[in-house]
């Protein structure tokens, strides 16, 4: 074994974002031609993945808020049967993910992307918190009830903004997930919305798949004043590897471990280490030519050490910043 491949094998590796397939459900234990799977994550010593129970935007009516609603249940439920199997376990806290990794058990957090799926409804977070959800995005692509996207939708109606930032709906969505423990991820969301979110919430809030507008200029990713703002309320930005955030016009074969570690490094020259992380959006757009899969996690490990980053900085990166986050909402849950 190298020198490298045993330093990425004794850090606690975490991953805060990918999909799973639907409406069939993951094929988690077996080898499949998916991004993720068990057998890739054994491989790639991915410690621990959070999955997400994405519902995509919509018309908004009461009929498609109930549909987004159980789509969002019947999909944590998967992710739940997920974290049964042999090999992997159900987490619920950061304590949960440490104990997980000292056992050699797969850590599976469950998550919900697009606050759509609580159907304009706050009070219903809290069952997305009793299937396990530690985080939710507040918005995908499209503006919903609780604020305004990085990426309106003309197709669905879409003005450039709606509700200016956050609505009230989404004022209260993030108060009840502060009483939750639940983090609030901003990726997708509009500048304004993202910045009011920092300012509200009581707890540290994330980015949990996004990369850095200064180097890519796509509305999807963060400019400096976004960062700054990250940084000032404890939160953390995971750089992610969907090719066209990371590089103008980026495909997936011309984007390279080296273009993802540019990104980490200008949010940790620009935030500082504590503030930065890495996740993947793999099966939701992200992978590029040598990190494919979570097989070849390693070679984002290999890229940063040869960069200088030391065994406690990738710590960090890799899981230990996240895990800082998630223990401050844990802590301000009523």
């Amino acid at each position: 074994m190298s020198e490298q491949s045993d330093l990425h094998r004794r850090l606690l590796t975490l991953d805060s974002h990918i999909d799973i397939p639907w409406p069939n459900g993951p094929a988690f234990t077996a080898e499949t031609t998916r991004r993720v799977d068990l057998p890739k994550m054994r491989r790639g010593h991915v410690a621990c993945g959070f999955f997400a129970a994405y519902v995509p935007q919509s018309r908004r009516s009461p009929h498609a808020d109930e549909a987004a609603y159980s789509r969002a249940v019947a999909m944590l439920e998967a992710i739940r049967v997920m974290g049964r199997a042999d090999g992997a376990r159900l987490c619920r806290s950061a304590d949960d993910i440490d104990a997980a990794c000292r056992d050699g058990a797969v850590a599976v957090v469950p998550a919900v992307e697009n606050g759509h799926a609580c159907a304009g409804d706050p009070a219903r977070l809290r069952r997305f918190a009793e299937l396990g959800a530690r985080y939710m995005t507040l918005t995908h692509t499209g503006h919903n009830a609780l604020s305004d996207s990085s990426n309106p939708r003309p197709d669905l109606g879409d003005a450039e903004t709606e509700h200016g930032g956050l609505s009230e709906i989404g004022r209260a969505a993030i108060a009840e997930m502060n009483r939750l423990g639940m983090v609030v991820d901003i990726s997708h969301v509009s500048k304004a919305g993202m910045l009011q979110a920092a300012a509200l919430s009581r707890g540290p809030v994330v980015a949990t798949h996004s990369c850095i507008r200064a180097l890519c200029d796509n509305p999807r990713n963060l400019d400096d004043e976004q960062l700054d703002a990250l940084r000032d309320v404890g939160g953390v930005v995971q750089i992610t590897a969907v090719p066209y955030f990371l590089r103008p016009n980026g495909k997936a074969e011309g984007v390279t471990p080296a273009d993802f570690a540019d990104h980490v490094d200008y949010a940790v020259n620009r935030i500082g280490l504590a503030h930065v992380g890495i996740s993947s959006d793999f099966d939701g757009g992200g992978g590029f030519s040598g990190w494919h899969d979570a097989a070849e996690s390693p070679s984002i490990t290999a890229e940063l050490a040869r960069r200088g980053y030391g065994e406690a900085d990738l710590a960090a990166l890799w899981g230990g910043n996240f895990l800082r986050v998630l223990r401050a909402a844990e802590a301000i849950a009523e």
